[in-house]
């Protein structure tokens, strides 16, 4: 599979994505992952910003908001559409384009940061896209992503809940099995039956890859490994969104922080 196919698996899930999580229910982004991913940030403001997968535009929003010029990019035409529908009904000078983040059509040395908000374990060549967003950036230029925690989101993964449906374990298997193209199916579990009826589950095209590969990745790319960090809810958060407790017990979300050399 490659990116073109995957970007269609996206498009096919963008229209009830959007709904879905403009509703709030995509809890552990709203209330674990972006607020963590965004504390980690650097100072942005007066930069000049790009957001690679971007989706409908959330997070792409939240980082302009903290003061960058933001361009972002989203294979899913649908996707693109409701952010710049968004933008257009809230301007906050956010410019988007619908176009593989494997071809960026961007000059060297254009942006002074990158983000990629839970889009780079998407897309299947992921050397290209790293290599693309280590072009695009100014020496001196970092980019920032999250993924899915490869330890503890392998190709096989059970919750092992006690009989308080509490999270005690997470169960884990596969971790070196090249399981790229795999298809998992699933929607936000917090949405009320009644809601996702409504709307297919999403197919989600799985491309894992152990830490390691993430890492030599980068490295190869150019990129100097700056900061990581494993978000995880405290006990407050928890007692506002229960769901979110499994989170405790494992880390769900992995954020890296890599620059380019250079002045800056």
């Amino acid at each position: 599979m490659d990116h073109l196919t995957a970007g269609e698996y996206w498009n096919g899930n963008a229209e009830a994505w959007t709904k879905l999580a403009r509703a709030g229910y995509d809890v552990y982004r709203d209330h674990l992952n972006t607020p963590a991913f965004l504390a980690m940030l650097p100072p942005v403001a007066g930069l000049r910003g790009l957001d690679l997968g971007c989706g409908e535009g959330h997070n792409t929003r939240e980082v302009a908001r903290m003061g960058a010029s933001m361009t972002a990019i989203d294979i899913s035409e649908i996707f693109i559409r409701h952010a710049r529908s968004e933008e257009a009904r809230a301007p906050l000078g956010i410019t988007y384009h619908h176009v593989s983040a494997v071809e960026l059509p961007f000059a060297g040395n254009e942006f002074d940061f990158a983000t990629a908000f839970m889009s780079l374990m998407d897309i299947p060549e992921t050397e290209r896209v790293i290599a693309e967003a280590f072009r695009v950036l100014k020496p001196g230029g970092f980019l920032q992503f999250s993924i899915l925690h490869p330890c503890f989101n392998p190709p096989h993964r059970k919750n092992c809940r006690d009989e308080e449906n509490i999270t005690y374990a997470i169960e884990v298997g596969d971790y070196f099995i090249d399981a790229r193209g795999q298809i998992d199916e699933w929607t936000f579990a917090i949405a009320p039956q009644s809601v996702r009826g409504q709307f297919p589950k999403f197919q989600v095209p799985r491309f894992h890859r152990p830490i390691s590969q993430w890492v030599n990745l980068l490295v190869a790319a150019g990129f100097v490994v700056e900061r990581c960090e494993e978000p995880v809810p405290n006990d407050e958060t928890v007692r506002n969104w229960p769901i979110l407790q499994d989170a405790q017990v494992v880390a769900y979300f992995l954020h890296i922080r890599v620059r380019k050399p250079g002045a800056g």
